[in-house]
Parts: structure tokens; sequence; C-alpha cells
């Protein structure tokens, strides 16, 4: 009886240590995630700040939302993939000088890219964009004025934001601006992914970025490299700002050490499954001038 019961203690014990350490990986887990930004429960109308966890080298981050509940907003954030496939993606609220820079480093590797534009960007610098479209390259819609979406309810004003940049776009470059919408700062509510949706837009976010938009506090080649060379993962939609004057230098380097590491460089229309653009690109071709 005796040997029982010490056996059926060693048992109780046994589970309840193990109840602890699952517990508190889960508290863990969920403290890591809330550290990025807050989860946007499913029906609810508040705004969340887009933010990620990564839990280990390689492999894809969490999101503080699930590719699965964002794909019925037609949004996406990565690509549920083993292939090593990467999205690039940038960021123009200004043009400062980099985005030549950042234009020849992809035409040299052949790498499609999205730039989401504002309406500033698309006043100062037509040339550019124009180049970016030449050159086969997505431009998408971060807004006109880059406000906080999530605190404009009214579809009208939400379809102004969108509608007043799409104009301002083909006016200048003679075609429909393709619906892709990135929300400014990241900030997003499920009535705005429903109402970017309803307008026929898909919605991009991101699975990798790092600290690179602050102009008097730019990081240093090696700091953006230990951040963005371990966490590259497949089917990454990697956002880098074209204001960085960093991402403007290492872009031809660190895109080689993506490709050393067996990566590709894919268009944003892969994930979202329409057809394919072709790039007017030669691999190895030395980039022109921009004009």
């Amino acid at each position: 009886m005796k040997q029982n019961k010490n056996l059926k203690n060693i048992i109780v014990t046994a589970l309840l240590l193990t109840f602890s350490y699952f517990a508190g990986q889960g508290i863990a887990h969920i403290q890591n995630v809330y550290a990025f930004g807050a989860i946007l429960p499913a029906g609810s109308s508040a705004s969340a700040n887009w933010g990620l966890s990564f839990q280990e080298e390689g492999k894809a981050p969490l999101g503080n939302a699930s590719a699965s509940y964002l794909k019925d907003f037609d949004a996406y954030f990565v690509e549920e993939t083993e292939e090593k496939k990467i999205y690039l993606t940038f960021d123009c609220g200004f043009e400062n000088g980099n985005t030549p820079a950042i234009l020849d480093a992809l035409k040299k590797h052949n790498a499609p890219a999205t730039f989401f534009i504002v309406g500033n960007y698309m006043e100062t610098s037509p040339d550019l964009v124009k180049r970016m479209v030449s050159e086969g390259h997505t431009v998408g819609n971060h807004t006109y004025h880059h406000p906080d979406m999530s605190k404009i309810g009214e579809m009208e004003a939400f379809r102004k934001e969108l509608a007043d940049l799409e104009t301002l776009y083909e006016e200048a470059i003679g075609q429909p601006m393709t619906k892709y919408y990135r929300p400014p700062q990241g900030v997003y509510s499920e009535s705005n992914l429903k109402m970017a949706q309803e307008l026929g837009y898909q919605t991009f976010f991101w699975s990798l970025a790092y600290v690179d938009w602050y102009q008097d506090q730019q990081p240093s080649h090696e700091e953006a490299f230990a951040k963005l060379i371990p966490r590259i993962h497949p089917g990454a939609v990697v956002l880098l700002h074209n204001t960085s004057q960093t991402n403007g230098e290492i872009l031809d380097e660190l895109l080689t050490k993506w490709e050393e590491l067996g990566y590709s460089f894919h268009p944003l229309s892969e994930l979202a499954g329409e057809a394919l653009p072709e790039l007017p690109l030669t691999p190895g071709k030395t980039p022109e001038s921009s004009s």
C-alpha cells in the first residue's frame, strides 16, 4: 500500500510539473505577441497595430492575426510555404535620394518589388514612380494623406483616401493603379479590412521589417544585417522604407546574401494568386541611371 501511495504521489507531481511548464510557455508566448501589438478578436470593431512575434530563426513569425483570418478579407502578411520565396515591398512616404539606388539594386538582381506610395510621393516624384512601373514593379496604395485609417468609420471617407491617390497616379502614369493597399503605420481594424475588400483592394501587411525609418537614427549596415538575415524565412513579405539611407546603401549586398541562402524574389501578385507579370529586366545587366 505504501509503495502504491508513493507511486501515486510521483505521478501527481510529474503531472503538476508538466502542466506548470506548458502553462508558463503559453503565458510567455502570449506576452511575446502582445509586446508587438494587440491581438484583434474576430468580429471586433477595435483597432490594432500590426505586430509580429519571432519564435525561431529562419521560420515565419506569428502575426497578431493569422494568415487564415486575414485571407477572409483578401489580406496577407506571409505565404505559408516551405519554398524560399521573398516578396519585397517598400513604403514610400517621401523622396530623399535613396530610391534610385534601390531601383538599381532591384534591377541588378532581377527582383520585382511593390512600392506603396502616398499622395506626397506621387506629387513630388512622378519620374521615379514612372521608373518603378517601366522597370516592371508594382505601385500600391498607402493612402493619400497617411492617416490612421482605423479611425475612419465611414466608407465614403475611407474610399476618398484611396481614390484621391488613384486619380493622381492615373493622371501621371496613364493607367489604373493596382488595387494593393497597405494600412499606414500598420494600424487596422476588421471594418477597415472589409471596406478595402469591398473596394476591390487586397491588403498587405508584412512578416519581416526593422526600425529603418528614423532619419537621424539610421541603423549601421551591421545592425541591419543582424536583423534582416537571421529572420528571413520562406514566404516572407519584407517591408523596407525607401527613406532609409541604410537601405539604399545595403540593398545590393542584402539581396546577394539572401540569394546565397537559396532565396528567390517574387511579385506580390503571386502571393495574391494572380497571373504573374514578366519583369522587363535582364539578370546582371548594368542598371541605367534614373532620369
